[in-house]
């Protein structure tokens, strides 16, 4: 009877062990706690937890009080997806502007800089980078969450970031294996496929995860995509093929798999999150991730309970669950260890001008962000704006990886230099209500992507044909040819690339 109940005790301990959800509100519910008590081991934060870096360390410090060893997670990028500043801009650019400047050292010093800054406030767990390969210039949710389109690229920059990132005590998670990069479909609404052979996804998908492992990643993050080649009929989530014999067994990878958040439709319009948790764990997944959309106690009891149960009924092994507990476990043991060590938070960078400092805070971000901006000059005389201009954002539906609560933009940065600064927001092809805006004033025409969405080139086309002085800044992708007096480009749309891309119209530094 004792080893009976010791057994079923052991059990819902490793289910809820192996789980990440998250949670509403600033501080840790009462069901929360209750939970980590029980064996919960890891938490996921999101924007919605955050008002401070004071109040982000007093959330991490309750629940600790409960148990030392729970893991505090965050999907904190910099860039375009940033979770620490997601009511300001973040202070960091994205990869695709580290990508862009090309510098190993630069990256690994901003990585170490935004790990020091996660360390400080409690958080030892980063579901970052991705080292998605930027392959298909369309796809809808990677974009500038990725260091670029060229495969040793990212590989390199993917190293120095988790080198960067776990010197600071702070474990990197190397995401979304396989890899994204090829998809034009979100996972966040469907299911996507990527239809390329083994060739082309170790020559071009597979460097950088390898390069990620070769750096020492404590964790991957697998991606709801289905890729034929590898298995014709489950998604990388939930394949064994993948998880167990691509990432194990061939790529040598001995550390904790966490999922893509399980309540993305990809998995829960197909197999439901209960169903798709189990599989998950059985094909080689460690740690579940949910909460980003469904963030309460109902789902968590829902996913233990479905975990337990099939144990129970022979379809989960006993030993599966009890191992992917045990990895967590030992992630968890590991940022302990890494925090205790002398000077873990507070790592020097190594490219010329970005030592990270350890006291109240560095210009590291700005730093890079500027060194990403690149001008283009179009064919009218440019002269540097010197009165306050009208800002034109065009604006498309913002994806949901990203949120659509993190401003962006550089009529904010734009005001700081010239008062006056006036902005409007366009979804449209509303030229006509531009020009009428505007005035006399100088127009500055901020997009992301207009490579793909045409009503936004057309936008910009008619905008120029009837003010050739207007100034063009692209905070997406930089595919589209450059248009207006001047073109900007600032790889992502992160605060500090805002500020660099003011700094540029105005010729100042």
């Amino acid at each position: 009877m004792t080893t009976l109940a010791h057994r079923n005790d052991t059990l819902t301990r490793d289910a809820l062990a192996v789980l990440q959800p998250g949670f509403v509100g600033t501080t840790a519910p009462e069901w929360l706690l209750r939970r980590i008590g029980e064996g919960l081991s890891s938490v996921g934060l999101f924007g919605r937890n955050i008002a401070s870096p004071e109040q982000l360390a007093a959330l991490t410090a309750q629940l600790r009080a409960e148990r030392d060893d729970v893991l505090v997670a965050i999907d904190e990028e910099g860039g375009d997806v940033t979770r620490l500043e997601v009511r300001t801009g973040s202070s960091f650019p994205g990869n695709y502007a580290l990508g862009s400047v090309d510098d190993v050292a630069l990256t690994r010093a901003v990585a170490a800089e935004l790990g020091r800054r996660l360390a400080a406030c409690g958080v030892d767990l980063n579901w970052a980078p991705s080292a998605d390969v930027n392959s298909n210039p369309n796809n809808p949710v990677i974009g500038v969450r990725s260091f670029g389109a060229d495969p040793q690229l990212v590989a390199r920059h993917t190293a120095a970031y988790v080198e960067g990132l776990q010197s600071a005590g702070v474990a990197a998670c190397a995401k979304h294996f396989p890899g994204h990069g090829d998809t034009a479909v979100d996972s966040h609404h469907s299911l996507p496929r990527i239809d390329v052979d083994l060739a082309t996804l170790h020559a071009r998908e597979l460097v950088p995860f390898r390069a990620a492992v070769a750096a020492g990643s404590k964790s991957v993050m697998s991606a709801h995509i289905l890729l034929p080649a590898l298995d014709p009929d489950r998604p990388a989530t939930l394949s064994p093929q993948i998880l167990t014999g691509l990432l194990r067994r061939e790529l040598g990878f001995d550390g904790l798999v966490v999922t893509d958040g399980m309540e993305m439709q990809a998995i829960s319009a197909t197999y439901g999150i209960e169903r798709g948790s189990v599989l998950a764990i059985a094909a080689g997944a460690d740690a579940i991730c949910v909460g980003g959309g469904l963030a309460d106690e109902d789902t968590v009891l829902r996913l233990r309970d479905a975990l337990v149960t099939a144990v129970r009924e022979g379809e989960l092994p006993e030993e599966r669950l009890a191992d992917a507990a045990a990895r967590v476990r030992a992630l968890a043991d590991w940022t302990r260890g890494a925090a205790s060590e002398p000077g873990a938070a507070s790592q020097e960078g190594t490219a010329p001008g970005t030592g990270t400092g350890s006291g109240t805070g560095s210009d590291i971000g700005l730093t890079a962000a500027r060194r990403a901006v690149r001008v283009t000059p179009g064919e009218r005389d440019f002269g540097p704006l010197t009165s306050a201009p009208y800002v034109a954002a065009f604006t498309a539906v913002a994806n949901i990886a990203v949120g659509d609560e993190t401003p962006w933009g550089v009529a904010a940065e734009l005001a700081r230099l010239l008062p006056g600064t006036q902005t409007g927001s366009y979804a449209d092809a509303a030229v006509d209500d531009v020009l009428l805006a505007a005035g006399d004033r100088r127009i500055v025409a901020v997009v992301r992507d207009v490579h793909r969405h045409i009503w936004m080139a057309q936008s910009l086309d008619a905008l120029i044909a009837a003010r050739p002085d207007t100034i063009v800044v692209e905070m997406g992708i930089d595919q589209a040819p450059p248009r207006g007096a001047l073109h900007v480009a600032t790889f992502g749309a992160a605060r500090v690339c805002g500020q660099a891309a003011a700094e540029a119209v105005c010729a100042r530094s």
